[in-house]
């Protein structure tokens, strides 16, 4: 997705450079590397079909990323294997994480060497939607576990190709003044995604064929609208920026030594993230063998969780980022923050119903919420050096995306040495969201 070739995959950026996780889909940093020379402004009518259309594909992207695997995935795979569907799901999700992994950067690093007459980021952008979308619908015929992984992985890694050019776009051709904005239009388009996506999968959850075939084809579509609508500078007379794999693997390490307070940063949120995708990553399941919702109702109920912790992460994130930025102090906010996730995730253990999950969701999405604002502003602050600030930025992915691919083989993992108790999910991921805001308290750079 990057200009910069160190910076490392990811969701939508918002106006610091970073966004929340949703299941499938780590994040990312806004590309430095074009955006460091001057942006020529657009006229306003311009800037408008870009906002919208930024929105647009975002949403479709990410319904397609949280629809599939909150909801279809597990799913399809349940209806193959009922007794090992929780092992097999985290063979799914676990590879198709691996993957990706480094997905982005690889296909930024060629869409950034990418010279034709329809720009470096079009070429990309149809491909990876038109493929994606394809591969998408596809998953629907896998006949096994080994298919069903196979095809979903080539299609993350097709609307990969199209996420992390779609995120240059932003340093591309948006000015400074209006960065931020852009990157409001991301937010809202993946937020609202994410959680329509939860809501229409569950409701097509006993129509996995037209649930696979509505996804794909509004991602493909809305990707080929795009690129036609925002029609992208021709790049035949650019020059190749120098590009050598060995320097672009070796500038995602971070001394530790060096640099102390970004390596606690970073462990705060490798643990908080291995915690909060816990129950995330099964919560189809949770729902119906925890809480014993039968299929059909446990889709509803998803939609209904999704748009609980989407209204509150959103307070959650502008409440507290504004009150962090008026007191000046970030430490004591992603303490309180994780402090009140896990108070969140502790809900279902003591009430195993319906309205345990949507008051753990309230709970859990407002505390999320102050996490992410608060944390990313945290990150900024702790950075190692400002001329590297997009690639340090984007090697926080690591923290996300490897507890992501973590999170499943170690939920089935309990669930296999407590005989199928989901309540043991409960308790590692209050205990690993706890922890996580004891890192944060050797950080001495920062309030």
């Amino acid at each position: 997705m990057s200009s910069d070739l160190s910076a490392p995959q990811g969701p939508a950026p918002d106006a610091a450079g970073v966004v929340p996780t949703v299941p499938g889909a780590p994040p990312a940093t806004v590309p430095a590397g074009d955006a460091a020379g001057p942006v020529a402004a657009l006229d306003p009518r311009r800037r408008r079909t870009l906002m919208g259309s930024l929105l647009a594909t975002h949403l479709f992207l990410f319904a397609t990323y949280a629809g599939v695997v909150v909801i279809l995935l597990p799913q399809q795979v349940a209806e193959l294997d009922p007794v090992r569907k929780a092992a097999n799901l985290a063979v799914v999700t676990a590879t198709s994480s691996v993957f990706t992994l480094f997905a982005q950067p690889i296909v930024g690093a060629f869409s950034d060497r990418t010279r034709s007459r329809f720009g470096r980021r079009s070429p990309w952008l149809v491909l990876g939607g038109i493929a994606g979308g394809l591969l998408t619908i596809c998953v629907q015929f896998a006949p096994s576990l080994f298919w069903i992984t196979a095809v979903w992985v080539l299609a993350q890694v097709a609307l990969n190709a199209l996420q992390g050019p779609l995120s240059a776009v932003i340093a591309d051709r948006v000015e400074d003044t209006h960065r931020a904005t852009a990157s409001a239009f991301v937010g809202v388009g993946t937020a609202v995604g994410a959680t329509a996506g939860v809501v229409l999968a569950g409701q097509l959850l006993n129509r996995l064929g037209l649930g696979y075939t509505l996804f794909g084809v509004l991602v493909a579509v809305f990707a080929v609208l795009f690129a036609v609508l925002n029609r992208d500078t021709p790049s035949t007379g650019l020059r190749p920026a120098p590009f050598a794999w060995g320097a672009f693997a070796k500038s995602f390490w971070i001394s530790p030594r060096r640099h102390p307070d970004y390596a606690w940063a970073f462990a705060g949120r490798f643990a908080m993230i291995l915690g909060y995708q816990a129950v995330s990553a099964y919560q189809f399941y949770i729902l119906t063998d925890y809480i014993g919702l039968d299929a059909g109702r446990a889709g509803t109920v998803a939609g209904l969780l999704s748009l609980c912790a989407m209204v509150t992460t959103v307070v959650g994130t502008l409440v507290f980022g504004r009150i962090s930025d008026r007191l000046n102090r970030r430490k004591v906010f992603v303490f309180l923050a994780t402090i009140v996730m896990g108070l969140g995730v502790v809900i279902p253990l003591i009430s195993p119903t319906v309205v345990g999950m949507v008051l753990y969701s309230l709970v859990l999405g407002i505390g999320y919420g102050a996490y992410i604002a608060v944390d990313l502003a945290l990150m900024i602050d702790v950075l190692p050096s400002g001329g590297d600030a997009a690639k340090d930025l984007g090697v926080l992915n690591v923290a996300t995306n490897v507890p992501q691919a973590l999170t499943p083989p170690i939920a089935a993992l309990l669930l296999l040495t407590f005989d199928g108790d989901y309540a043991a999910i409960f308790v590692w991921s209050a205990l690993a969201v706890v922890v996580s805001s004891l890192f944060v308290l050797p950080i001495k750079s920062v309030r």
